[in-house]
Protein backbone atom coordinates (compact mmCIF):
# COMPACT_ATOMS: atom_id res chain seq x y z
CA UNK A 1 0.00 0.00 0.00
CA UNK A 2 1.25 3.62 -0.57
CA UNK A 3 1.15 6.44 1.12
CA UNK A 4 2.05 10.12 1.11
CA UNK A 5 5.45 10.69 2.13
CA UNK A 6 4.66 14.39 3.37
CA UNK A 7 0.18 14.68 4.49
CA UNK A 8 0.56 17.03 6.88
CA UNK A 9 1.99 19.28 6.22
CA UNK A 10 2.14 19.18 2.49
CA UNK A 11 5.23 20.27 0.34
CA UNK A 12 6.12 21.14 -3.15
CA UNK A 13 8.41 18.31 -3.20
CA UNK A 14 5.94 15.88 -1.58
CA UNK A 15 5.56 12.85 -3.53
CA UNK A 16 3.77 9.04 -2.81
CA UNK A 17 6.22 6.77 -1.59
CA UNK A 18 6.87 3.72 -3.69
CA UNK A 19 8.42 0.62 -1.91
CA UNK A 20 10.49 -0.23 -5.79
CA UNK A 21 13.08 2.57 -4.46
CA UNK A 22 14.36 0.24 -1.61
CA UNK A 23 15.84 -1.50 -4.72
CA UNK A 24 17.32 1.05 -6.94
CA UNK A 25 20.57 1.07 -8.52
CA UNK A 26 22.48 4.53 -8.25
CA UNK A 27 25.00 5.31 -11.15
CA UNK A 28 28.22 6.99 -9.18
CA UNK A 29 30.82 7.73 -11.18
CA UNK A 30 30.98 4.70 -13.85
CA UNK A 31 29.59 2.11 -11.50
CA UNK A 32 26.18 1.16 -10.85
CA UNK A 33 25.94 0.32 -7.10
CA UNK A 34 22.60 -0.16 -4.80
CA UNK A 35 21.02 2.14 -2.77
CA UNK A 36 22.36 1.55 0.28
CA UNK A 37 26.01 1.52 -0.96
CA UNK A 38 26.24 4.43 -2.82
CA UNK A 39 28.57 7.28 -1.66
CA UNK A 40 31.49 9.62 -2.52
CA UNK A 41 34.14 10.49 -1.06
CA UNK A 42 34.30 12.71 2.31
CA UNK A 43 36.87 14.79 0.52
CA UNK A 44 34.32 15.08 -2.98
CA UNK A 45 34.13 19.43 -3.94
CA UNK A 46 30.11 18.47 -3.45
CA UNK A 47 30.20 17.74 -0.22
CA UNK A 48 32.95 20.09 1.48
CA UNK A 49 31.46 23.11 -0.43
CA UNK A 50 28.12 22.41 -2.51
CA UNK A 51 30.55 23.07 -5.10
CA UNK A 52 28.13 21.34 -8.77
CA UNK A 53 25.19 21.40 -10.60
CA UNK A 54 22.30 19.43 -11.05
CA UNK A 55 19.45 18.56 -13.11
CA UNK A 56 16.07 17.36 -12.21
CA UNK A 57 14.11 14.61 -15.02
CA UNK A 58 10.93 13.43 -15.35
CA UNK A 59 10.37 9.99 -17.10
CA UNK A 60 6.97 9.56 -18.93
CA UNK A 61 6.17 6.61 -21.70
CA UNK A 62 9.75 5.90 -21.69
CA UNK A 63 11.21 9.01 -22.40
CA UNK A 64 12.96 11.86 -20.34
CA UNK A 65 10.40 15.16 -20.47
CA UNK A 66 12.42 18.19 -22.09
CA UNK A 67 15.67 16.52 -22.29
CA UNK A 68 17.65 19.04 -24.45
CA UNK A 69 16.92 22.01 -22.68
CA UNK A 70 18.31 20.03 -19.35
CA UNK A 71 21.18 18.90 -20.90
CA UNK A 72 21.41 22.82 -22.21
CA UNK A 73 20.85 24.01 -19.00
CA UNK A 74 23.46 21.21 -17.77
CA UNK A 75 26.39 22.41 -19.84
CA UNK A 76 25.79 26.50 -19.72
CA UNK A 77 26.06 25.63 -15.53
CA UNK A 78 28.97 23.60 -15.97
CA UNK A 79 30.42 26.38 -18.05
CA UNK A 80 29.76 29.62 -16.02
CA UNK A 81 31.73 27.78 -13.44
CA UNK A 82 34.30 25.88 -15.16
CA UNK A 83 33.95 23.00 -14.50
CA UNK A 84 34.79 20.15 -17.09
CA UNK A 85 32.21 17.19 -16.99
CA UNK A 86 34.71 15.06 -18.84
CA UNK A 87 31.37 13.58 -20.85
CA UNK A 88 29.81 14.80 -23.87
CA UNK A 89 26.33 15.62 -24.50
CA UNK A 90 25.53 12.35 -25.98
CA UNK A 91 27.11 10.35 -23.31
CA UNK A 92 25.43 12.55 -20.56
CA UNK A 93 22.58 11.28 -22.34
CA UNK A 94 23.34 7.50 -22.71
CA UNK A 95 24.18 7.53 -19.04
CA UNK A 96 21.08 8.40 -17.92
CA UNK A 97 18.94 6.15 -20.25
CA UNK A 98 21.34 3.56 -18.90
CA UNK A 99 20.24 4.04 -15.42
CA UNK A 100 16.66 3.84 -16.40
CA UNK A 101 17.19 0.60 -18.21
CA UNK A 102 19.18 -1.14 -15.21
CA UNK A 103 16.35 -0.42 -13.23
CA UNK A 104 13.80 -1.42 -15.77
CA UNK A 105 11.76 1.98 -15.48
CA UNK A 106 9.54 3.48 -18.07
CA UNK A 107 7.08 5.62 -16.24
CA UNK A 108 6.45 7.64 -13.68
CA UNK A 109 9.92 7.94 -12.76
CA UNK A 110 12.01 11.05 -11.39
CA UNK A 111 15.80 11.61 -11.83
CA UNK A 112 18.28 13.53 -10.10
CA UNK A 113 21.31 14.06 -12.00
CA UNK A 114 24.49 15.42 -10.00
CA UNK A 115 27.75 16.69 -11.27
CA UNK A 116 30.57 18.10 -8.70
CA UNK A 117 33.75 18.72 -9.31
CA UNK A 118 35.50 15.84 -7.83
CA UNK A 119 37.50 15.08 -5.21
CA UNK A 120 39.87 16.95 -3.44
CA UNK A 121 43.21 16.69 -1.74
CA UNK A 122 42.35 18.39 1.44
CA UNK A 123 38.70 20.07 2.20
CA UNK A 124 39.52 23.89 0.71
CA UNK A 125 37.70 26.49 -1.45
CA UNK A 126 40.26 26.52 -4.06
CA UNK A 127 39.70 24.34 -6.97
CA UNK A 128 43.45 23.48 -7.82
CA UNK A 129 43.25 21.29 -4.79
CA UNK A 130 41.09 18.42 -7.40
CA UNK A 131 42.94 15.24 -7.95
CA UNK A 132 40.81 13.32 -9.69
CA UNK A 133 38.04 14.50 -12.32
CA UNK A 134 34.34 15.17 -11.77
CA UNK A 135 32.08 13.10 -9.47
CA UNK A 136 28.59 11.73 -11.52
CA UNK A 137 25.59 10.56 -9.78
CA UNK A 138 22.04 9.79 -11.03
CA UNK A 139 19.62 8.63 -8.79
CA UNK A 140 16.49 7.26 -10.47
CA UNK A 141 13.24 7.16 -8.05
CA UNK A 142 9.53 6.10 -9.13
CA UNK A 143 7.82 9.36 -7.31
CA UNK A 144 4.02 10.60 -8.09
CA UNK A 145 3.66 14.23 -6.87
CA UNK A 146 1.29 14.13 -3.67
CA UNK A 147 -2.32 13.81 -4.91
CA UNK A 148 -3.39 15.66 -1.30
CA UNK A 149 -1.04 18.44 -2.30
CA UNK A 150 -2.93 18.80 -5.52
CA UNK A 151 -6.29 18.31 -3.95
CA UNK A 152 -6.17 21.00 -1.28
CA UNK A 153 -3.56 23.30 -3.04
CA UNK A 154 -0.31 24.64 -0.87
CA UNK A 155 0.05 27.30 1.67
CA UNK A 156 3.28 29.91 0.80
CA UNK A 157 4.52 32.03 3.34
CA UNK A 158 6.99 34.82 2.63
CA UNK A 159 10.17 34.49 3.54
CA UNK A 160 12.47 37.44 4.70
CA UNK A 161 15.34 35.95 2.60
CA UNK A 162 15.22 37.30 -0.56
CA UNK A 163 16.35 36.45 -3.93
CA UNK A 164 19.83 37.30 -4.77
CA UNK A 165 21.08 39.36 -7.89
CA UNK A 166 23.18 36.73 -10.63
CA UNK A 167 26.24 39.31 -9.11
CA UNK A 168 26.04 38.19 -5.67
CA UNK A 169 24.02 34.12 -6.32
CA UNK A 170 23.05 33.45 -9.58
CA UNK A 171 19.09 32.22 -8.88
CA UNK A 172 18.92 30.33 -12.46
CA UNK A 173 22.25 28.80 -12.28
CA UNK A 174 21.37 24.93 -10.62
CA UNK A 175 24.15 25.17 -8.05
CA UNK A 176 24.43 22.33 -5.39
CA UNK A 177 24.17 25.38 -2.91
CA UNK A 178 20.81 25.54 -1.58
CA UNK A 179 21.59 27.00 1.94
CA UNK A 180 19.57 30.67 1.43
CA UNK A 181 17.02 28.34 -0.30
CA UNK A 182 16.68 26.04 2.83
CA UNK A 183 16.78 28.78 4.96
CA UNK A 184 13.73 30.42 3.31
CA UNK A 185 11.50 27.06 3.51
CA UNK A 186 12.34 26.56 6.99
CA UNK A 187 11.02 30.34 8.26
CA UNK A 188 7.81 28.97 6.12
CA UNK A 189 7.76 25.46 7.54
CA UNK A 190 8.02 27.73 11.38
CA UNK A 191 5.02 29.41 10.09
CA UNK A 192 2.60 26.23 9.34
CA UNK A 193 3.08 26.52 5.93
CA UNK A 194 4.48 24.41 2.84
CA UNK A 195 7.01 26.75 0.43
CA UNK A 196 8.25 29.78 1.08
CA UNK A 197 7.27 32.56 -1.21
CA UNK A 198 10.63 35.01 -1.73
CA UNK A 199 10.95 38.71 -3.16
CA UNK A 200 13.34 40.21 -5.25
CA UNK A 201 16.03 42.89 -3.63
CA UNK A 202 13.46 45.56 -5.08
CA UNK A 203 10.68 43.88 -2.84
CA UNK A 204 8.55 42.57 -5.97
CA UNK A 205 7.84 38.48 -5.99
CA UNK A 206 10.69 36.33 -7.58
CA UNK A 207 10.43 32.98 -6.92
CA UNK A 208 9.83 30.81 -3.58
CA UNK A 209 11.93 28.31 -2.79
CA UNK A 210 11.94 24.98 -4.90
CA UNK A 211 9.51 25.87 -7.56
CA UNK A 212 8.45 28.82 -9.98
CA UNK A 213 5.62 30.87 -8.97
CA UNK A 214 2.51 32.15 -10.97
CA UNK A 215 -0.74 34.14 -10.17
CA UNK A 216 -4.48 34.64 -12.33
CA UNK A 217 -5.46 37.73 -12.35
CA UNK A 218 -8.76 38.32 -14.38
CA UNK A 219 -7.85 36.95 -17.99
CA UNK A 220 -4.07 37.18 -17.80
CA UNK A 221 -1.37 34.59 -16.24
CA UNK A 222 1.51 36.52 -14.70
CA UNK A 223 5.00 35.55 -13.38
CA UNK A 224 8.51 37.27 -12.47
CA UNK A 225 10.68 38.92 -14.51
CA UNK A 226 13.12 35.79 -14.22
CA UNK A 227 15.73 38.42 -13.31
CA UNK A 228 15.92 36.86 -9.61
CA UNK A 229 14.32 33.29 -10.12
CA UNK A 230 15.00 29.85 -11.24
CA UNK A 231 15.73 29.14 -14.70
CA UNK A 232 12.93 26.72 -14.45
CA UNK A 233 12.43 24.57 -17.74
CA UNK A 234 8.64 23.49 -16.54
CA UNK A 235 8.23 27.46 -16.15
CA UNK A 236 9.05 27.90 -19.55
CA UNK A 237 6.82 25.60 -20.82
CA UNK A 238 4.00 26.79 -18.95
CA UNK A 239 4.69 30.07 -20.64
CA UNK A 240 4.76 28.63 -24.11
CA UNK A 241 1.26 26.32 -23.53
CA UNK A 242 -0.57 29.77 -22.12
CA UNK A 243 0.52 31.22 -25.38
CA UNK A 244 -0.64 29.03 -27.44
CA UNK A 245 -3.88 29.02 -26.06
CA UNK A 246 -4.69 32.61 -26.45
CA UNK A 247 -3.98 33.27 -22.68
CA UNK A 248 -1.94 36.33 -22.41
CA UNK A 249 1.15 35.00 -20.24
CA UNK A 250 3.04 38.45 -18.86
CA UNK A 251 6.58 38.33 -17.37
CA UNK A 252 6.35 41.54 -15.33
CA UNK A 253 6.75 42.72 -11.82
CA UNK A 254 4.48 42.59 -8.87
CA UNK A 255 3.90 42.73 -5.53
CA UNK A 256 2.46 40.61 -2.92
CA UNK A 257 -0.75 42.88 -2.42
CA UNK A 258 -1.87 41.53 -6.56
CA UNK A 259 -1.02 38.56 -5.16
CA UNK A 260 -3.39 38.67 -2.04
CA UNK A 261 -5.86 39.80 -4.52
CA UNK A 262 -5.56 37.41 -7.01
CA UNK A 263 -8.14 34.87 -8.68
CA UNK A 264 -5.69 32.20 -8.47
CA UNK A 265 -2.32 31.31 -7.93
CA UNK A 266 0.32 28.46 -8.45
CA UNK A 267 3.83 26.85 -8.68
CA UNK A 268 5.73 24.89 -11.19
CA UNK A 269 8.30 22.61 -10.81
CA UNK A 270 9.74 19.11 -12.80
CA UNK A 271 8.38 16.80 -10.30
CA UNK A 272 5.00 18.21 -9.40
CA UNK A 273 3.94 20.13 -12.41
CA UNK A 274 1.26 22.07 -11.94
CA UNK A 275 0.29 22.65 -8.20
CA UNK A 276 -2.00 25.19 -6.57
CA UNK A 277 -1.61 27.30 -4.12
CA UNK A 278 -4.47 28.59 -1.99
CA UNK A 279 -2.84 30.47 0.89
CA UNK A 280 -0.27 33.23 0.94
CA UNK A 281 0.83 34.72 4.60
CA UNK A 282 -2.52 33.46 6.00
CA UNK A 283 -5.06 34.63 3.47
CA UNK A 284 -7.28 33.03 0.95
CA UNK A 285 -6.34 33.32 -2.15
CA UNK A 286 -9.27 33.69 -4.69
CA UNK A 287 -11.85 31.25 -3.65
CA UNK A 288 -9.16 29.22 -1.20
CA UNK A 289 -9.48 25.97 -3.12
CA UNK A 290 -7.70 24.89 -6.59
CA UNK A 291 -9.14 26.90 -9.18
CA UNK A 292 -10.84 26.12 -12.94
CA UNK A 293 -8.33 28.36 -14.75
CA UNK A 294 -5.03 26.16 -12.72
CA UNK A 295 -6.83 23.12 -13.70
CA UNK A 296 -7.13 24.83 -17.88
CA UNK A 297 -3.12 25.34 -17.38
CA UNK A 298 -2.11 21.89 -16.08
CA UNK A 299 -4.38 20.18 -18.48
CA UNK A 300 -2.83 22.08 -21.26
CA UNK A 301 0.86 21.21 -19.41
CA UNK A 302 -0.21 17.48 -19.45
CA UNK A 303 -0.98 17.49 -23.01
CA UNK A 304 2.28 19.37 -24.06
CA UNK A 305 4.31 16.61 -22.15
CA UNK A 306 2.45 13.79 -23.93
CA UNK A 307 2.70 15.37 -27.21
CA UNK A 308 6.27 15.50 -26.65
Amino acid sequence: MQRAAHSSPLSAQGYVDDPRNEQVVVYVNGAFVAREAACVSVFDAGFVLGDGIWEGLRLVRGKLISLDAHLDRLFEGAQAIRLDLGRTRDEIRGLLYDTLARNGMTDGVHVRLMVTRGRKKTPNQDPRFVVAGPTIVIIAEYKTPSPESKRRGLALWTSTIRCSPPDMFDMRLNSHSRLNLIQALLQAIDAGADEALMLDPHGFVASCNSTNFFIVRGNELWTSTARYNFNGITRRTILDVARVNGLPALERDFTLAECYSADEAFVTGTLGGVTPVTRIDGRVIGAGEPGSATARIASWYQAAILAE
